[in-house]
């Protein structure tokens, strides 16, 4: 179409030629919600969790095997003697941070590492608290 053509249809001295638009189908609106409502479950993968009581160091590496193996470990070294859980400590600790992981203290005596794939959301008054720290008096936060 040209210039002419269309100055002379802005003028209103032309016809304007109506084009057809086709028509969309009818759609069942309660098909449409029905479908909505499924999700596909299908790449979904079950997350591990490794829960662990160690008392001999040996363990450690079991346990630095499994967030290699992209598990969580949750320690509990209540039952464990005071030495041995802080090497178990140091060196998940390690292992952990090798993999750009995180580590979190749940309780008393009681840790979470996780992997990267993991990420471990912190409340603010969590953050508050003071981290784990060894003092002479105290190890992993109990009196002897």
């Amino acid at each position: 179409m040209s210039f002419v053509d269309k100055l002379w249809r802005w003028l209103g001295f032309a016809e304007v030629e109506e084009e057809e638009v086709p028509s969309l189908p009818i759609v069942d609106n309660r098909e449409i919600n029905r479908k909505a409502n499924l999700i596909s479950l299908q790449g979904a993968k079950t997350v591990k969790v490794v829960v662990s009581e160690p008392t001999t160091f040996e363990e450690a590496q079991d346990l630095a095997d499994s967030l290699k193996n992209r598990r969580q470990v949750v320690l509990n070294l209540n039952g464990t003697e005071i030495d041995i859980a802080r090497r178990i400590i140091d060196f998940l600790s390690g292992t952990t941070y090798a993999l750009d992981g995180q580590t979190q203290k749940l309780g008393e005596n009681i840790f979470l590492f996780a992997p990267s794939n993991v990420e471990i959301s912190r409340e603010p008054r969590m953050l508050m608290r003071s981290s784990f720290t060894y003092s002479k008096g105290s190890a992993l936060g109990r009196e002897e």
